[in-house]
């Protein structure tokens, strides 16, 4: 085509909308600066197509230092998008040019033959522990002093099969009895592979041949991209099922291989995890961490509260205790020897120790601090359990969650458990040494036990460490309590009831994720729901990377659609907060004339998805509905995503239904309602999450202190955006018609906490405000303008 663009070759559709084509110029421009395109498009934009094609311009330019595009995501739903949408690209690519190569990755339970058969007593559950246990003694077998070498493990592997298989036996039937040769072969989805359904033993010692495959494709120089035994160039993209297809068939580790993968192919599509979990970007995903990637942080609204997770941390109770009986099991066989007796174990630990640069007596510290703080644990949480429920002892199984404060929330300081610490004299000596005897502890126990396990010290260690040096201003210490019930435990104790875990919570995550994002060479942050983008950069660290010369741009697009085929209307009924509404199942004003508004969308004809604050509103809403509608109505509970694909499932097949849900749930971001799957939403209130929660006062405040806005910035401005986006899932495409319905007087017109001036400014305008009395009017306005045929 005549004056294409230069990215117009990755472009996978025939013409871009004007709003595609403006946004790839403005990534494209931005990346080539070293910097980042923050944008904001409506549902049916294009942006994960845009944020491709600008990607792969970058990658593929001879004159630019890009080298692969990084794509995060938080929904599943849009990682399913990216996969198709570079599928898209591909099949669309001139016919001289390479295909792109791309990977989706996944977690080793996902791509464990082992794990995904459920065989060799490997499972779901399991399989980190097992997988670094055979991986070990696998590297063990065949390192510098081993019994044998990588091939002998292979060859003796893929011979036991045969043999297997030429004696008619099945692995499974010591009998002999014959059955099907092909019974032979651990099968993964149907893909036969070149070994038996368990793991393999040599000398004694179970090891895993699938490593050991991988291992022995290895190169001289190490190279891990010379063991992968497929062409990515003539592939493309490659999935989790078909690399487990290919490696596993092969006879290597898939997970090894996609390992391989993460610096050599094009495209890299993960979860926020892999470029802002610390263990993650440590063991497996830190080569993309470079000026060479182009990023693109997809659901980007959820940016901030995702990242905080994940830069926050916490030590179990538990874990304090196995930690304790760890650094316990190394310093015994020392105990034994000043006893007088001869012991490898004892001069095994002696050098672990000398090498580390650890004493024995540092270990011995470190054990009296773990257990004498899970004394104070216990003293605090039974404290403050006789004080807020003096009864809790006869009615351990009606605790809820709960959360002990370790400071007041709103007035940053020392933490009490810091200060305790202290005066037990456990000084910063000991915090700072606790990651390092962890980090040796583990050495000590992987040489002396012969057992998959991951150690608690190293975890435990490393918290502590960062508990005593972050600050207390951005950071809340609390003691969180998570019902359980274990009968195991003393019946008057608190940990019968609870799971009890010292929690480290990071308030203002914004410099963490402005420093990753600066260790990238640019790319684009985007969401159907950033407004206001000024807090949006605030809360990201975008505007400290503009600072640094790094350049950030805006774009915000609305919905190109025509206008004629939605409704977008802002019901001015009474506001729904918790004092207005009362409890669930109360009777008052509030609640009839929500429910009467919902009620007379819900009546129209198609599916009706409508969003609560919480899902105990929900119950209220889907029971009092089905009393008062003739088409079913389905209710969203808190369930594992099985239960819900199910209910979604049900909500699309056949006729209209109603779906009730709550705003904070996962039914109301990232699915795709396309085409007639939806034809009106409904947002009930605006959800704003309780404030009577010690951290969430805790975020307000750091808030404040950083913004000067803590509550809108951190509370109103991201509930605004849930219900943006529960309303957005309604008009994905320029042929679909519907109504879109934000129900509460903050949405409808300005007052002392009004939400109407968080909406973008093209969406104020299309919100007409509405009185609940003309509703039915303003719905049989816009159905009145119905085509007679789509």
């Amino acid at each position: 085509m005549t004056d294409s663009p230069p990215w117009a070759d990755f472009f996978g559709h025939p013409e871009p909308y004007s709003e595609q084509a403006d946004g790839i110029d403005a990534a494209v421009d931005a990346a080539a600066d070293g910097g980042f395109l923050a944008l904001e498009g409506a549902c049916g934009t294009g942006k994960t197509m845009l944020a491709l094609t600008a990607g792969l311009d970058r990658v593929r330019d001879p004159d630019s230092d890009f080298e692969r595009v990084f794509v995060l995501t938080s929904v599943k739903q849009q990682l399913r998008q990216f996969e198709t949408d570079l599928r898209t690209v591909n099949d669309n690519l001139p016919s001289d040019y390479d295909p792109v190569s791309g990977l989706t990755l996944v977690g080793k339970a996902d791509v464990c033959p082992y794990a995904r058969e459920n065989r060799g007593g490997i499972d779901r559950e399991n399989v980190y522990e097992r997988c670094e246990g055979l991986r070990e003694r696998t590297r063990n077998l065949v390192g510098d002093g081993g019994a044998t070498t990588t091939s002998n493990l292979v060859s003796e592997a893929r011979s036991q099969q045969v043999g297997l298989m030429d004696s008619g036996t099945d692995a499974s039937d010591a009998s002999g009895a014959g059955n099907a040769p092909d019974a032979d072969y651990l099968s993964v989805d149907g893909e036969p592979t070149p070994y038996r359904p368990d793991t393999e033993e040599y000398d004694d010692v179970e090891f895993c041949p699938f490593y050991a495959g991988f291992l022995d494709d290895l190169p001289d120089d190490g190279d891990p991209a010379e063991a992968v035994p497929f062409d990515m160039i003539e592939l493309g993209h490659v999935d989790a099922d078909e690399l487990v297809r290919l490696a596993a068939g092969h006879g290597s580790c898939p997970h090894s291989i996609m390992g391989a993968l993460v610096p050599e192919v094009e495209v890299v599509i993960g979860n926020y995890y892999h470029a802002f979990d610390p263990v993650t970007t440590g063991t497996f995903t830190g080569a993309l961490l470079d000026d060479s990637t182009f990023v693109v942080c997809d659901e980007a609204h959820m940016l901030e509260p995702r990242v905080r997770d994940l830069v926050s941390d916490a030590v179990a109770d538990a874990s304090l205790r196995d930690a304790e009986n760890e650094l316990t099991r190394v310093v015994q066989p020392l105990s034994f020897e000043s006893a007088g007796a001869e012991s490898d174990d004892a001069a095994l630990v002696r050098g672990e120790l000398e090498d580390a640069d650890v004493t024995v007596e540092e270990i011995e510290t470190v054990r009296e601090f773990y257990a004498d703080l899970r004394g104070e644990l216990d003293r605090r949480v039974t404290a403050h359990l006789d004080r807020e429920r003096p009864d809790w002892r006869a009615s351990m199984r009606e605790l809820d969650d709960d959360e002990i404060p370790l400071r007041d929330p709103e007035e940053p300081g020392e933490d009490a458990i810091t200060e305790w610490a202290d005066g037990e004299g456990y000084g910063e000596r000991v915090w700072a040494r606790a990651e390092q005897v962890g980090a040796v502890v583990k050495r000590v126990l992987d040489t002396l036990e012969d057992e998959d396990k991951q150690r608690a010290a190293p975890g435990v260690g490393r918290t502590l460490n960062a508990w005593y040096r972050e600050g207390h201003t951005d950071f809340f210490r609390a003691i969180e309590l998570e019902r359980t019930f274990d009968e195991t435990e003393p019946p008057d104790s608190w940990r019968r009831a609870y799971n009890g875990r010292l929690a480290l919570h990071n308030c203002l995550p914004s410099e963490p994720i402005g420093d990753r994002l600066a260790e990238f060479g640019g790319g684009v942050l985007m969401s159907a729901t950033l407004e206001p983008m000024d807090l949006f950069r605030e809360v990201t660290g975008l505007d400290h990377l503009a600072e640094r010369g790094r350049p950030v741009v805006e774009r915000t697009y609305g919905l190109s659609f025509p206008a004629e085929n939605r409704a977008s209307l802002a019901v001015d009924a009474p506001k729904f907060t918790h004092q207005n509404r009362g409890a669930p199942g109360e009777e008052n004003p509030t609640r009839l004339a929500h429910l009467d508004a919902t009620a007379a969308v819900a009546r129209r004809e198609g599916n009706v998805l409508v969003g609560t604050p919480s899902y105990a509103e929900a119950t209220w809403m889907a029971e009092a509905l089905s009393e008062r509608l003739d088409k079913p109505v389905l209710l969203d509970e808190s369930t594992g995503d099985r239960e819900t694909e199910s209910l979604k499932d049900d909500f699309f097949a056949g006729d209209g239904k109603v779906l009730v849900t709550s705003l904070r749930g996962t039914l109301t971001e990232g699915v795709d309602y396309r085409g007639d799957r939806l034809s009106a939403a409904v947002v009930c209130g605006v959800p704003i999450i309780n404030t009577a929660r010690p951290q969430t006062r805790a975020v307000i405040t750091a808030y404040d202190r950083r913004f000067e806005s803590g509550f809108e910035t951190a509370l109103t401005v991201p509930a605004v955006r849930k219900a943006r986006q529960a309303v957005g899932r309604v008009i994905r495409g320029p042929d679909e018609r519907g109504i879109r319905v934000l129900l509460d007087a903050r949405y409808a017109r300005d007052s002392w906490n009004g939400v109407r001036e968080y909406l973008p400014e093209h969406e104020r305008e299309e919100y007409q405000p509405v009185s609940p009395d003309m509703l039915e009017v303003a719905l049989d306005r816009f159905e009145s303008r119905r085509p007679t045929s789509r």
